[in-house]
């Protein structure tokens, strides 16, 4: 009897792992947030918000997408709109990443534990220096951040007066965070993002700049600062990282130039062409109608929406390496190659089969949400199609069909910003627990045949 009561509380006792951790963190921030949406103090018309549209809201800050079903800037008070910036702010960074922010700050040693959690958090290769690493990441955010606001402000100050500083602050943050999120609802009409800036170059190329800055990931930044402009010494994944989201840029502007906004002036054409290729990777802002865009372009856009940016980052998404080792991957074998390579370097074949898992959920589960989602709501399943691409890949465009969902299907979008924030790999490992020890012996070998 004692031996089952030891084994019990041995049991009870067991640790939760760092993916877990991450996913409560997680959970336990936007349950927070949706509490605090409710209150009437958070609403200009000072009643309460339904749990599930608060819910809803606080989830996509979070989870740094921009999907809503109110507009930010009509709806939400000023309290309100502070509260979702502090959960956009948490969600871009990361739980962990702020909590252990706070810890360093306040002089707190971080043990062990709390080391490996952070690791996982912000997909670091190894542990060693990594509060060195947590430390340069909130120093590079305040920095970019208040930069780029402060580089806004004079536009929105001379536009709005003295409220421009404060949303100049917000879509800094919103921008660095690749959140969505903006507050001109009120200015130049509800969900019209920043459609009355397309002509405006400093807001352009502010705004974009910070999608590309956060997009990137922090892990990139501190290769590039460590080794400047030694582009030899960057590691694979750095040159990988930049030279796939250089492309990814480059050809859906090209794209969207000659194919969309040919009625525009020249220059209006070159920003709102760059700027409709920028933002699809996580970001959601927008200076064109997107539902206007052709057929072509809005499959474009899908496909950059599910890429997401690079890990470590606060973007979402498959994320480029994903991508890219995909691509490389299929080059190996078309040069009937044993290994994919990049950079003069091999990369192992476990990172390729969890690119390959990757994308078959979130294909899955983009497509799958799509079809229940069309067959609930009665909207063409196309549309649906970009909505789900825009949740699991946490951007915030969208057709204009949020508002008007019902609510299971605002829970499923719901799970799949939650699903593409916090990362697939990550809810798998933190459902399944790992054996300790992996068998040695394999199962005999049958080849099948494919293709």
């Amino acid at each position: 009897m004692n031996k089952i009561e030891d084994s019990e509380k041995k049991i009870k006792k067991k640790k939760l792992s760092p993916f877990q951790i991450i996913i409560f963190g997680f959970a336990g921030v936007l349950i927070t947030g949706a509490i605090l949406l409710m209150m009437p103090i958070s609403s200009k018309n000072g009643a309460f918000t339904p749990f599930n549209e608060a819910l809803f809201t606080s989830t996509s800050a979070v989870c740094v997408t921009g999907l809503v079903i109110h507009d930010t800037a009509a709806y939400w008070s000023a309290f309100g709109q502070a509260v979702i910036l502090v959960l956009i702010q948490t969600g871009g960074l990361g739980v962990i990443t702020v909590a252990a922010s706070l810890a360093l700050v306040s002089g707190r040693r971080i043990s062990l534990l709390q080391r490996s959690i952070m690791q996982e958090a912000i997909s670091a290769s190894k542990i060693g220096g990594i509060v060195k690493l947590t430390l340069f990441i909130l120093k590079a955010t305040l920095i970019f951040e208040i930069g780029g606001a402060l580089t806004m402000m004079p536009v929105f100050c001379v536009k709005y007066g003295p409220k421009g500083i404060w949303m100049s602050f917000f879509h800094s943050i919103s921008a660095f965070c690749n959140a969505g999120f903006d507050i001109m609802g009120e200015e130049s009409g509800q969900f019209t993002s920043f459609s009355s800036f397309s002509s405006q170059p400093l807001i352009n190329i502010v705004v974009i700049s910070l999608i590309i800055i956060g997009g990137i990931g922090f892990l990139t930044w501190e290769d590039l600062v460590t080794n400047k402009f030694h582009v030899k010494r960057y590691r694979m994944q750095t040159k990988i990282i930049l030279s796939f989201s250089a492309i990814l840029i480059i050809i859906p502007f090209v794209f969207f130039f000659f194919v969309d906004f040919n009625g525009l002036p020249l220059g209006k054409r070159i920003l709102v062409s760059l700027f409709q290729a920028v933002t699809p990777r996580t970001a959601g802002f927008n200076t064109e109608n997107i539902a206007a865009m052709s057929g072509g372009s809005k499959g474009m856009i899908v496909f950059l929406m599910l890429t997401g940016g690079a890990p470590g980052s606060t973007a979402g998404g498959m994320k480029t390496t994903t991508m890219a080792v995909l691509l490389l991957n299929a080059i190996a074998i078309i040069r009937r190659k044993d290994d994919s390579e990049a950079f003069g370097r091999r990369i192992d074949i476990s990172v390729t089969r969890n690119a390959t898992a990757l994308l078959l959920m979130y294909v899955f589960l983009f497509g799958a949400s799509a079809i229940v989602i069309s067959t609930l709501e009665g909207i063409p399943v196309a549309t649906c199609l970009f909505e789900t691409a825009s949740a699991i890949g946490t951007v915030g465009l969208t057709l204009g069909i949020t508002p008007e969902l019902g609510v299971i299907s605002q829970v499923i979008l719901m799970l799949l910003m939650f699903f593409g924030r916090v990362g697939g790999l990550t809810l798998i490992y933190a459902a399944i627990s790992q054996p300790g020890n992996k068998k040695k012996s394999k199962l005999p070998l049958e080849r099948i045949t494919i293709g």
